[in-house]
């Protein structure tokens, strides 16, 4: 059975909670005001850095800071990760599903991998996941296909993939992977701009749409 990567924040978690207090607790010590979800959830989908550095300009902050800044945001991150993240419903049921019907499964996201495996762990859904692959891994983070495409290799070969985001449209499109498309993430363009085999808003409907991938890949 062809395997499945999944993105993570956004496709199979709603972490943006955690990742503001995260970032307002740092920036509650520089003395700036706190950003809500809407806005952080803008900044999210291409890494820490990334993230860090949009809220920087955003207020105005120095950019000679930003390695400071950013290693205060994931330790504040990696020290209360999940506790306000949830997973969104019918994930792991839609998850057993798949690993049921033979599907090896792996995560590729542009979270710090050692982030990611925490919350993994915290959530109760390392199991389900042969394959985890997060950033700092490798040099370049997703839309660059490096990443996707390392972790096919570890799982065993042409993987289906699942994201939320023009990042992994993106991604997969380099990849020349099998996009299914998660609509009810961090997604900020229509659904319609984004290239994608099939598209869901529920995760009831992911089995099925894996097994279609599969017989046309």
């Amino acid at each position: 059975m062809k395997p499945v990567l999944f993105d993570l924040d956004g496709t199979l978690i709603d972490s943006v909670p955690d990742i503001a207090a995260a970032l307002n607790r740092v920036l509650a010590a520089e003395a700036q005001a706190p950003f809500d979800l809407a806005e952080v959830t803008s900044f999210v989908g291409k890494g820490i850095a990334d993230l860090v550095a949009r809220a920087m300009a955003a207020r105005g902050l120095a950019t000679t800071e930003h390695p400071r800044l950013t290693a205060a945001v994931l330790a504040a991150y990696q020290a209360d990760g999940a506790s306000r993240t949830r997973i969104y419903p019918g994930v792991v049921p839609a998850l057993e599903a798949l690993r049921a019907r033979g599907h090896r499964l792996g995560i590729c996201t542009n979270k710090p991998e050692p982030a990611a495996r925490q919350i993994l762990d915290q959530l109760g859904l390392s199991p389900l996941f042969d394959v985890v692959l997060g950033g700092g891994r490798l040099a370049v983070l997703k839309p660059d296909p490096a990443p996707l495409l390392t972790a096919m290799a570890e799982i065993g070969g042409a993987s289906i993939f699942v994201g939320d985001s023009e990042v992994d449209a993106e991604t997969a499109r380099r990849a020349d992977a099998p996009f299914l498309l998660y609509t009810e993430g961090y997604r900020k363009s229509p659904v319609e701009a984004l290239p994608h085999l099939a598209a869901f808003e529920h995760f009831d409907a992911l089995p099925d749409l894996v097994a279609a991938a599969a017989k046309d890949g």
